[in-house]
C-alpha cells in the first residue's frame, strides 16, 4: 500500500467523514447479526445476503441514500474477510467499530482517470459523490491501482493508500547473509555488529505526554477540555508513530539492498505481548512491569519491520525459531544460560567469547538460517562451531 497525506477542504471533510459513519455503521450492523446466531439457529447471512439487505435498507433511510452503496458494500465485504480470517484461526473474531477510532472506507473499480498529477508535490484523487480531493505526492503515483482506501487517524489527518503489489528490492548478489535480532532496549541488532535503535517521543515530548495523561485523567467525560486534552495526546502518538514506520522504512529498505538472506527470529509478538492482569479469581502477577514490557515491545515495531522485510525481499527472508538464541555461544556452540552476565554483556565460560548479547543472538540466528537454507537444498550459507548444542550446568561449590 502506498500512502499519501490527504488535504481535503472542510466540506469535503465533512463528507468523507459522513462516508467513515456510514462503513462504520453497516460494519457494526454484521457484527449485531453474527452476534446473534447461536447453534441450533439459521446461519447468519452471508455477502450476498447483506448486500440485499443493504439496498432495503439504503430505500428505507435517506441518510444510508446520501452516501456511496461503494463504501458500504465494500464495508461488508471487509467484514465477509474478517470472518474468513477468524474462522482461519488467523485473526480475532471481528468486534464493534467505534467513532474515532479505525475510521476509514474503500473505493474499488479506480480508473486510471480517477487519480492524476497536479504537480511535483500535488496530486488528485476522485471520490464518488465528493469530487477531486488533492494529497501531497511524496512519491510517485502506483500504476495500475484498482482500489485505495481513505483513512483518518486519531489525530484528526487524512491518508489515501492505493493497492498496488510493491516492486521488490532487487537483491545485491554478494550471497550476504545477515541475522536479525530484536529487543527492547535494542531494536534490531544484527550479526555484522550493528545496534538499531527506533526512534520515539523525544525526552521533552515524553514528559508532556504525561501531563496530558494526567490532566486527561483529571478531565470532566464529555467536556471541550477532556476533548483537546485528547487530541493533543493523538497528536503526540502520531509523531511516534510517524518516526517509528520511517525507521521500519528505511532499516527495512537498507537490509534488502545490502544481504541476500535475511534471517529473523519467529516471533509470537501477539501471545508475548499478551495481557497479565488476570480475572477478579485469578488476578494476575507483576501486572505493571508485564504492561511496561509489552509498550516497549510495541514501540520497537518488531512485527512491522518483518513484515516490511517480506514485502521488499520476497523468498529472501527465512525465519527462525528463537529458542534459545540468547543463551547460545555463536563461537562454539554451547548453551548456557548464565552466560548473559547483563542485557548487554555475553561471556561464555567454556570458551571465553565475549560479545554484545544482542549481536551473539543474531550471530546464533545467522547460524540457524544456514541450517535451514541447507536442509532446503541450497548451498550452506555458514555453520556455528558446533553442530550439536551442548549445555553447561554450574559446578557445585
Amino acid at each position: 500500500m502506498s500512502r499519501y497525506r490527504l488535504s481535503p477542504t472542510s466540506a469535503q471533510a465533512a463528507a468523507l467523514a459522513e462516508y467513515c459513519g456510514h462503513a462504520r455503521f453497516v460494519w457494526n450492523l454484521a457484527v449485531e447479526q453474527h452476534a446473534h446466531w447461536k447453534p441450533g439457529r439459521k446461519s447468519a447471512p452471508g455477502f450476498a445476503e447483506q448486500c440485499r439487505q443493504l439496498t432495503e435498507a439504503r430505500a428505507e433511510s435517506e441518510w444510508l441514500r446520501a452516501g456511496s452503496i461503494v463504501v458500504q458494500q465494500q464495508a461488508l465485504k471487509d467484514f465477509a474477510q474478517a470472518m474468513a480470517n477468524f474462522f482461519a484461526k488467523t485473526h480475532r473474531r471481528p468486534t464493534w467499530r467505534k467513532r474515532g477510532r479505525g475510521e476509514g472506507f474503500r473505493i474499488v473499480a479506480v480508473k486510471p482517470g480517477d487519480v492524476r498529477r497536479l504537480s511535483r508535490h500535488v496530486g488528485e484523487v476522485r471520490v464518488p459523490k465528493v469530487g477531486w480531493v488533492r494529497f501531497r505526492r511524496s512519491r510517485p503515483i502506483p500504476d495500475g491501482a484498482k482500489s485505495y482506501r481513505i483513512t483518518r487517524d486519531r489525530a484528526g489527518r487524512w491518508h489515501v493508500a492505493f493497492a498496488a503489489i510493491p516492486v521488490p528490492v532487487p537483491a545485491p548478489g554478494t550471497g550476504e547473509v545477515v541475522g536479525v535480532d530484536c529487543g527492547v532496549a535494542v531494536s534490531a541488532a544484527l550479526s555484522t555488529g550493528e545496534l538499531l535503535r527506533a526512534p520515539g517521543l523525544r525526552e521533552a515530548e515524553a514528559k508532556r505526554l504525561v501531563r496530558l495523561q494526567r490532566n486527561l485523567a483529571r478531565a470532566e467525560r464529555g467536556s471541550n477540555r477532556r476533548g483537546k486534552v485528547k487530541a493533543a495526546i493523538a497528536r503526540l502518538k502520531a509523531r511516534e508513530s510517524d518516526r517509528r514506520k520511517d525507521w521500519v522504512e528505511k532499516t527495512s529498505t537498507g537490509l534488502a539492498r545490502r544481504f541476500d538472506v535475511i534471517a529473523v527470529e519467529d516471533l509470537k509478538i501477539r501471545a508475548m505481548t499478551r495481557s497479565a492482569k488476570g480475572t477478579p479469581e485469578v488476578p494476575g502477577r507483576n501486572v505493571r512491569q508485564k504492561a511496561r514490557l509489552n509498550r516497549g515491545i510495541l514501540a520497537n515495531g518488531w512485527g512491522r519491520l518483518v513484515e516490511r522485510l517480506e514485502h521488499k525481499a520476497p523468498g529472501r527472508v527465512v525465519r527462525i525459531n528463537p529458542a534459545y538464541t540468547s543463551q547460545r555461544c555463536s563461537a562454539c556452540g554451547i548453551v548456557d544460560r548464565e552466560a548473559r552476565e547483563s542485557q548487554a554483556a555475553f561471556r561464555c565460560r567454556s570458551c571465553g567469547y565475549a560479545a554484545n548479547a544482542d549481536v551473539n543472538a543474531a550471530r546464533n540466528v545467522r547460524h540457524a538460517a544456514g541450517h535451514a537454507v541447507s536442509a532446503r537444498g541450497g548451498p550452506p550459507l555458514g555453520e556455528p562451531a558446533n553442530r550439536e548444542p551442548q549445555h553447561v550446568f554450574p559446578l557445585a561449590g
